[in-house]
């Protein structure tokens, strides 16, 4: 599955305690995956797992035809972690230009990915000086210079004011429709219902890994945060 993620009977396990229970899953190109559950579910073991930071206890775990940590995905994965790292003596521009470097992109998207970001006008601003949205856009900034296949993006939408989460939304469902693997983490469950697929974590096991549209159906809901309470009982 070119661009896709595949993974079979996936273990995570750190001091003899199961961070992640044998999932197995998979992921299509072109697609806009919410991977939803709450704190603690092992949402971000999962993604350290996808782009080759956690490495597998055991089972399978393929992205873009190979195994995670592969040498040939550095330039097919762009990640975003829950915390921006960017350098904040630095300007917006500057920050892209280091990271353009340090992966061997070209230069001359910078400000075609600043654009994108909407973050023009605070392009040469110091990152220090810059309010916690825009540090996390430069942070997307910096994982889209590549123009990666495959986007793992942990949490990128906390924190922001509505008017800019609905701008990187339809920025994330754009990137999607262009074929690129997409997979929005987050403990917010209406977040979920802008995902065309959906995986439900909790306690580190699937609740869920088909479509929404599948989910509410079978579930009987009209959410999918009533799907998760109902998939856990608790309605």
């Amino acid at each position: 599955m070119s661009g896709g993620i595949v993974a079979q009977k996936l273990v995570v396990e750190k001091q003899g305690h199961s961070i992640l229970d044998a999932l197995s899953f998979e992921v299509a190109p072109g697609t806009l995956t919410g991977l939803i559950g709450p704190s603690g579910a092992g949402k971000t073991t999962l993604m350290r797992a996808i782009v080759g930071m956690q490495i597998p206890s055991r089972g399978r775990l393929m992205v873009d035809g190979k195994p995670s940590g592969h040498k040939e995905l550095r330039s097919v994965i762009g990640y975003v972690t829950q915390t921006p790292a960017i350098y904040d003596d630095l300007t917006v521009e500057q920050n892209l230009l280091y990271f353009a470097g340090l992966i061997q992109a070209d230069k001359a998207n910078v400000k075609s990915v600043i654009k994108v970001v909407d973050l023009t006008k605070q392009s040469h601003q110091l990152a220090s000086t810059l309010s916690g949205g825009q540090r996390a856009r430069v942070s997307l900034a910096i994982a889209l210079l590549g123009d990666p296949q495959v986007l793992i993006l942990d949490e990128p939408t906390v924190g922001l004011d509505p008017v800019l989460r609905h701008h990187l939304w339809k920025l994330f469902a754009l990137l999607a429709s262009k074929g690129k693997t997409i997979i929005i983490s987050s403990h917010v469950m209406d977040e979920a219902e802008r995902c065309e697929n959906v995986l439900l974590m909790r306690g580190g096991s699937l609740l869920w890994s088909d479509s929404r549209k599948k989910l509410l159906q079978e579930t009987n809901t009209k959410s999918v945060e009533d799907a998760f309470l109902k998939l856990v009982g608790a309605n």
